[in-house]
């Protein structure tokens, strides 16, 4: 009996150059997902770690949220007393006080004369009437001018210039020649304390970027001490893996990780506590600012500067772990 005959089927082999595609396409995405899930397991330890010591966690976090919040601290003040600055020196005006033979309506064609001047914003006639009634009104002697027979008050014009204290030169200028105007008694504008107040600001302003400085430091420091205790504690861990051929950046991941989770969460510390504190003055800060018309609300950090402060406090908890890791790392050797 003839066996049948059994069709072979051969199965047609792949070029080398096919083959060694998949092959290298598989193991890129294999690493690929290693690498991830690598990251994904150091990241979440780190997290785990820190949970697990909540008293040394939170001591640490605590020390750096506040001086992370001293340093966002001071840059709202700064910020809030530019915001005051601004609407002082928006509202700067030149005073003058017109010779008291001077009527009513020759200061009123006095007044049409500055405003066609091209250096400026805004002219008001205060008449001497309309002075008596706010001189009575501010300064609490209303009933001793009623006992006077005349008006001693001038007539006041006052002039908003166009420039600011940037273009000194063009602004004094413009005071020079309302000086000499023969209408003109006496020209008035107080150009040195607001002089001293962009002064003081510009101290301000370097005070507060030099100790954002130093506490940025202070925070490296206090991170890179934390991480430094922590691979003490995880010394004969850090040695096994060197003896099973672990690579330095192996071992520094988790400990990146923890220093990331600490100014992360510093930094967010820090954000409640800066916002705690300006709520706390906002209500002391908004009932004076009625006092002077409304003109100045509080500033708050902003959602761009409030990820500023997160990614600085993270980078800064990243820089000060892999500074105490690369110097630890590279003395602590199998024996």
């Amino acid at each position: 009996m003839m066996k049948p005959v059994q069709k072979k089927y051969y199965k047609k082999p792949l070029k080398p150059e096919i083959r060694r595609t998949k092959s290298a396409g598989g193991n890129f995405i294999d690493k690929l997902h290693a690498y991830r899930d690598q990251h994904a397991q150091a990241l979440f330890s780190s997290l785990g770690r820190l949970v697990a010591s909540p008293f040394t966690s939170l001591m640490t976090i605590t020390v750096l949220a506040i001086a992370i919040s001293l340093a966002s601290g001071f840059y709202l003040l700064v910020i809030n007393l530019q915001q005051v600055a601004g609407n002082l020196k928006a509202s700067d005006q030149i005073s003058l006080f017109l010779r008291y033979e001077i009527s009513d309506s020759f200061a009123d064609k006095f007044a049409e004369t500055i405003k066609r001047n091209p250096n400026v914003q805004q002219v008001k006639l205060i008449s001497r009437k309309e002075a008596l009634e706010e001189f009575k009104t501010f300064s609490g002697f209303g009933s001793a001018i009623d006992v006077m027979e005349s008006n001693p008050l001038p007539i006041v014009v006052q002039v908003t210039p166009k420039m600011t204290l940037d273009d000194k030169g063009s602004f004094q200028h413009l005071l020079e020649s309302f000086k000499q105007a023969p209408e003109v008694d006496i020209a008035q504008v107080d150009m040195q304390w607001l002089e001293r107040l962009e002064l003081i600001l510009e101290v301000a302003r370097r005070g507060a970027t030099l100790l954002s400085g130093l506490l940025g430091i202070g925070v490296l420091f206090i991170i890179g001490n934390t991480i430094r205790l922590e691979l003490h504690n995880r010394r004969d861990e850090v040695i096994i893996a060197k003896l099973v051929g672990a690579t330095n950046a192996f071992i520094q991941r988790p400990f990146l990780y923890s220093g990331f989770w600490i100014g992360f969460i510093s930094g967010v510390a820090a954000w409640f506590i800066v916002t705690g504190m300006m709520l706390l003055l906002w209500q002391s800060v908004d009932k004076l600012s009625r006092l002077y018309g409304g003109t100045f609300h509080m500033l708050f950090l902003s959602f761009s500067e409030t990820l500023t402060l997160l990614l600085i406090s993270s980078l800064l908890g990243i820089l000060g772990a892999w500074g105490v890791l690369v110097y630890q790392l590279r003395h602590t050797k199998p024996v």
